[in-house]
């Protein structure tokens, strides 16, 4: 998985611990579509004439509500604020809808809003897998996680303003990155005894704590409640339905039948008749008040993931591994095939005569189910009678006795987007290739975050072949695509190593020999609309105060125990070409800060309040302040030699030293001129050592830096002789770095050596 942050140092050693990440998402042009798996759908009905919404939620880490009519859907908002995927989603009190994800946290949302997170509640330890919600008492939900932790919430309670004693504590409860700009409370509570089997705490001073259910000894993956919230079922890895009273938390008896993973859990209203679906493929229908299995249903052939049930509790819709959605009357064991799709579905959702099947496909689909009179879709024919063992229906699939699907084409499809699956990053360290699930491959530039070339279905290892560059630039990103889009991944100091010319950069008005320090101006492009919020927000307080805001100056942290180089070359207040990303589909930034936790967010939305609680103390330091932490070595030490026969004076007899970045034709170059003039002209480089072979004698070590060069000199001195540099005997491309040349041309680990040879003019 991935996480944003890092665990700190905990040793005695005295290095310093793992900064915080800065994570960047690259959308896609069109937002309104999920790039990823779908993992939840739950249906909000209308009270007036207006359209239903359905709601769902992503891998890719988002949720989006859809106005759903008979022949079509529109997105109407987009929740994004969770980090990693978000596996299920509930409704909730009065609007409210609740959310889980493999970042560990729920998160609580206006559900009618233009996507406002207003809570966001920390307490399990690992991913949270399940929710459940009791419809008639709509305040009382339940979480389950990878943890084994099962716990109960009041949403009323846990949404209830914690009231706080100083500003201090006020800090430790409030995240300054919440949607439309408030502050979000936030519980971050003390870990659960695992002495007791029920714990709740509710001090003052952790504001409110959910009950927990103590039990499970492994993963839970499923849930359910009956209407009123008095009897709350769990199940996973252990193999068994573990059965709850949520008012008090309390462990009332334990199912045991299935022979795998319990995956999905339903109860009927009154909390007597329990229905299970496992990854055995087994349905199995429990009598709570007897503790015992009533029926067991041999439907499926691979593990059943979901399950949904008509309102009478008489008929179950079922769906998982096998990609098919099927139909059971539960009281004749006559089922039916519905559909068969191409991926395996996740999670069900009844919507009056319809039914909802979201997959591993980022699209949703709505079919036909006669929910409010299913004994109609067995009048089509096709049915079958569930067996009651498992291998039963896996001998009839392979006896080629495949059912049928009722209906071949769903009544509505809302698509997503095609998930990336494949990526490379090549070797300018500016551009990655990537292929989706439809099989096509583009070419981004990630430093706009924008695709320069879509290739459309071409083979992916050809293509990469194709756009190889013989260049070495420093690994200064990461890549992954667990969202199902581009991840770009910035952890200090590493990222701050790869530089590149202006020249190679195509930046106009800008002098060609400018090094430009790729991160730091793609981390200026990410975070130009903060800095203009905030300075703009800043001006504002301070003309109207009489006095700065604090926040203008990061932490004595982020000075200490290390020293902190200043970039002079770079400009605060300007943007260059390569490094403008788009306002129209805008990378949503995934980071934390010193205080609340991981968070996510577009960067147009950032408000200009966000600071160091919100943002890693190095990002700010170096959008604000132009400071670098210290890098590793950025030069490249050589020895430059008379070719092998070659009749040309020695030049130098020391080992010389200059920028990674250099170009060989800055050593044809300095070559030249000391060979015409017997000495480089400008003498001092930026450092102000003096080059090999002036006024006091050779030196052993010398620096050959960009400015050993007369400003404007042309990449060629006039002579009619031509000197060619060559290593290992290959003549090098004038146009090659020394980075280029130790990487695919010297690949030994000694200093380099390169050799010079002239070749006379005619």
């Amino acid at each position: 998985m991935h996480r944003v942050g890092s665990a700190g140092n905990t040793s005695n050693s005295v290095r310093p611990r793992k900064e915080k990440r800065l994570t960047y998402v690259l959308n896609d042009a069109d937002d309104t579509k999920h790039c990823a798996g779908v993992n939840c759908v739950t249906v909000l009905k209308s009270s007036s004439s207006k359209s239903d919404y359905l709601f769902t939620g992503s891998r890719d880490g988002t949720l989006k509500r859809w106005a759903v009519s008979e022949d079509s859907a529109s997105c109407s908002a987009t929740f994004e604020s969770h980090v990693d995927w978000v596996n299920d989603a509930v409704l909730a009190g009065e609007n409210t809808l609740v959310s889980c994800s493999s970042d560990t946290t729920l998160k609580t949302w206006d559900s009618l809003s233009d996507g406002t997170c207003t809570r966001t509640l920390r307490q399990h330890s690992d991913y949270v897998t399940c929710l459940a919600a009791a419809e008639r008492n709509s305040n009382i939900i339940a979480s389950c996680g990878l943890g084994g932790e099962v716990f109960i919430w009041d949403i009323e309670a846990a949404l209830t303003p914690v009231s706080k004693a100083s500003d201090t504590t006020e800090d430790e409860y409030s995240n300054g990155v919440g949607g439309s700009g408030n502050s979000l409370p936030m519980t971050s509570l003390r870990p659960i005894s695992s002495s007791n089997s029920i714990t709740s705490h509710n001090t003052q001073s952790h504001g409110y704590a959910p009950t927990a259910a103590k039990g499970h000894k492994e993963s839970a993956y499923a849930l359910a409640m009956n209407e009123t919230g008095s009897v709350l079922v769990s199940g996973g890895t252990e193999k068994v339905v573990r059965v709850w009273d949520p008012r008090s938390g309390s462990k009332t008896m334990k199912l045991r039948g299935h022979t795998d993973n319990i995956r999905a859990l339903l109860l009927d209203s009154t909390g007597r008749f329990c229905l299970s679906g496992s990854s055995d493929s087994m349905i199995r229908l429990w009598d709570l008040g007897q503790q015992r299995c009533v029926h067991s249903y041999a439907v499926h052939t691979d593990s059943v993931w979901t399950l949904a049930s008509t309102p009478t509790f008489s008929h179950v819709y079922s769906g998982g591994r096998d990609l098919s959605l099927y139909l059971t009357d539960l009281a004749t064991r006559e089922s039916v095939l519905l559909c068969s799709k191409e991926h395996p579905i996740i999670q069900l959702a009844l919507h009056d005569d319809s039914i909802w099947a979201a997959t591993t496909n980022s699209s949703v689909d709505r079919w036909s189910a006669d929910g409010r009179n299913p004994e109609k879709v067995f009048e089509k024919g096709g049915s079958f009678l569930a067996g009651n063992l498992s291998f039963s229906r896996a001998r009839v699939s392979l006896e080629g006795s495949t059912p049928v699907p009722v209906h071949r084409e769903p009544t509505l499809t809302i698509p997503g987007t095609p998930a990336i699956v494949q990526h490379e990053i090549l070797n300018n360290k500016r551009h990655v290739l990537t292929k989706d699930t439809a099989g096509s491959v583009k070419l981004w530039e990630i430093t706009k975050g924008v695709i320069v070339e879509d290739y459309g279905k071409v083979a992916f290892d050809e293509k990469k072949e194709q756009l190889f560059e013989m260049v070495s630039i420093p690994s200064w990103f990461t890549v992954d695509t667990r969202l199902g889009c581009l991840s770009v991944h910035l952890d200090t100091p590493q990222c701050f190593s790869a530089e590149m010319y202006s020249a190679d950069l195509s930046i106009p008005g800008k002098a060609e020999d400018d090094k430009v320090n790729l991160a730091r101006e793609t981390l200026k492009g990410l975070l130009i609309h903060w800095l203009s919020k905030k300075k703009h927000r800043v001006g504002s307080q301070a003309s109207s105060n009489g006095e700065v805001l604090p926040g203008k100056d990061i932490t004595s942290r982020s000075l200490s125990n290390s020293r902190v180089e200043v970039d002079g070359n770079a400009e605060n207040d300007s943007i260059y070409p390569p490094f403008e990303f788009s306002t129209a589909s805008p990378p949503s930034i995934l980071t934390e800060g010193s205080q609340g936790g991981p968070w996510r967010k577009k960067t147009t939305d950032l408000d200009g309040r966000e600071d160091e609680k919100d943002f890693p103390w190095w990002c700010l330091d170096c959008v604000l302040h132009n400071r670098l932490p210290p890098r590793e070595n950025t030069k490249c030490s050589f020895y430059l030699h008379p070719s092998e026969g070659n009749a040309c004076q020695i030049l130098t007899q020391g080992k010389l030293s200059a920028p990674r970045i250099l170009r060989i034709h800055k050593v044809v170059n300095y070559v030249l001129e000391k060979m015409v003039l017997d000495k480089p002209l400008d003498n001092l480089n930026p450092e102000g050592t003096f080059a090999p072979g002036l006024g006091g004698g050779p030196l052993q070590h010398s620096a050959l830096g960009d400015g050993s060069f007369r400003s404007g000199t042309k990449p060629w001195v006039k002579s009619r002789n031509t000197i060619e540099i060559l290593c290992n005997n290959q003549v090098l491309s004038p146009e090659m770095s020394l980075a280029t040349v130790r990487a695919y041309i010297w690949k030994k680990p000694e200093d380099l050596i390169l050799n010079y040879r002239i070749i006379q003019g005619k």
